[in-house]
């Protein structure tokens, strides 16, 4: 069986137990290459004023904070990206340029998702490939240097 190479989806959750823990699993298994994309997503007033600029200094940051972890995890360098603000069209993005074998979803807690209320899981199982989703227990904390924003 050949090494399966893993898209993970998060934005808040990029930092999480969770995350972290599905990576150490696949990585047990064999799985060969992490990368993380995390949607710009805006929040606020920016979802209005400029969404596609607004999300993407926090998930730069984001990104930053999540892959030292996720490497550890994984046991090697996990790479990543900032994708487009709306998480479907980050995910096609990212697998129009790279083959992956499954996708990772790791959302919020469900009454707080934006992205389990329109359902992207089941979206993005539309693309073709095996997703699983990873539901955080509680919203993160957010990161000092993003609150004092």
């Amino acid at each position: 069986m050949s090494h399966p190479n893993v898209l993970l989806v998060a934005n808040r959750t990029a930092n999480t137990d969770g995350l972290r823990q599905a990576v150490r699993d696949r990585a047990a298994g064999g799985t060969t290459r992490f990368h993380l994309l995390v949607p710009a997503v805006p929040s606020g007033l920016h979802r209005v004023v400029d969404p596609e600029v607004a999300g993407r200094e926090t998930a730069h940051i984001r990104l930053g904070a999540a892959l030292p972890g996720l490497s550890e995890a994984a046991g090697f360098m996990v790479g990543g990206e900032v994708g487009s603000a709306d998480p479907m069209a980050a995910i096609q993005d990212t697998l129009a340029r790279e083959s992956f074998d499954e996708i990772v979803i790791s959302t919020l807690p469900r009454r707080m998702s934006r992205w389990l209320r329109v359902d992207l899981p089941s979206k993005a199982r539309g693309l073709g490939l095996p997703v699983s989703h990873v539901e955080a227990q509680t919203a993160p904390d957010e990161d000092p240097a993003l609150a004092a924003r």
